[in-house]
């Protein structure tokens, strides 16, 4: 029983550790305790759990069989196994386990999904469903500008609060992942519509609150929006138009990179926007952007001439 409650404890200290050091979402927080405590009720249910410390390559294998029998696809079985990484390279580091029997376990290649995104047309059709005055509708037209035009995640929409925008410059301090802090701009519509929403809806929205709610984006009972709340909004303004496509907020962050590039913008730039710590991750969005390398093609590539010439 004492052997349960510490390994509970370095789970906390785990979890604790990506909240306060790497300043994790709570969704992403809970998504590696799911995947941590699916190993530990894998283990109970093998034979009983001794500690992380005692976990050596045989119930390595034994899981991955395990992983491998409930046919999870090689998606999830490599996040599982990465967050047992991310678990044991923590433990490793306050001395709560001496190696990591995950570290040498190859995990199948999992194909990379093309970044779902809407098309232009598609854009502008979400745009035309919140054009009206309606209060909560002038506040879904901000928040669509702010998520489509800035491209930050929607947890980060989130959490913005009125101190992280200036509109002298016409940019946002935004908080990401892994405590990284960056900028972004925001062109004349998104400002325009920011404007519209902070003057007139969010008073009403927040009451007498809106002199101490931080929060830039509020529900209708003056509380934040929160990143399920904000799907839900894109959910509604999605129904009001002709599209058939199931929207996910990542959507917007996604048709946001896609345009940019497709309209000339370098890759670097889009990583630094997006707050990408990698170019790989960045890199995604080239095979999306078809439409801009055809038309360089065809513009660029002098090519061979007419057939007779080679005749």
């Amino acid at each position: 029983m004492a052997e349960e409650k510490a390994t509970n404890k370095e789970l906390e200290q785990y979890i604790q550790y990506l909240t306060t050091e790497r300043q994790y979402s709570v969704q992403t927080q809970k998504a590696y305790r799911r995947d941590v405590q699916a190993f530990i009720d894998f283990m109970e249910a093998s034979g009983g759990f001794n500690g992380f410390g005692a976990v050596d390559s045989v119930a390595v294998a034994s899981y991955i069989s395990y992983m491998n029998e409930k046919n999870y696809s090689p998606a999830t079985t490599s996040r599982k196994l990465s967050s047992l990484r991310g678990l044991y390279k923590f433990l490793m580091r306050i001395g709560a386990a001496s190696d990591d029997p995950f570290a040498l376990v190859e995990t199948k290649k999992t194909h990379n999904h093309l970044p779902e995104f809407f098309f232009e047309p598609e854009i502008d059709a979400l745009f035309k469903a919140v054009s009206g005055d309606d209060p909560l509708t002038i506040r879904n037209r901000a928040l669509l500008e702010v998520l489509y035009d800035t491209g930050i995640r929607v947890s980060e929409c989130a959490q913005l609060t009125l101190k992280q925008i200036d509109f002298n410059v016409s940019a946002m301090l935004i908080h990401g992942k892994g405590n990284k802090d960056r900028y972004v701009v925001f062109g004349k519509s998104c400002a325009d519509a920011l404007h519209r929403y902070l003057d007139t809806v969010r008073m009403e929205l927040a009451g007498i609150k809106g002199l101490v709610e931080p929060h830039v984006f509020l529900n209708q009972h003056g509380k934040p929006l929160t990143p399920r709340g904000i799907e839900y909004v894109l959910d509604q303004i999605i129904k009001q138009t002709s599209l058939t496509a199931k929207i996910h907020p990542h959507m917007l962050r996604h048709s946001f990179a896609t345009h940019m590039l497709n309209h000339g913008a370098d890759l670097r730039t889009v990583q630094e926007l997006l707050g990408h710590s990698s170019l790989s991750t960045t890199q995604i969005y080239t095979h999306v952007t078809t439409e801009h390398l055809v038309d360089d093609y065809m513009k660029y590539f002098p090519g061979h001439g007419d057939a007779d010439k080679h005749s």
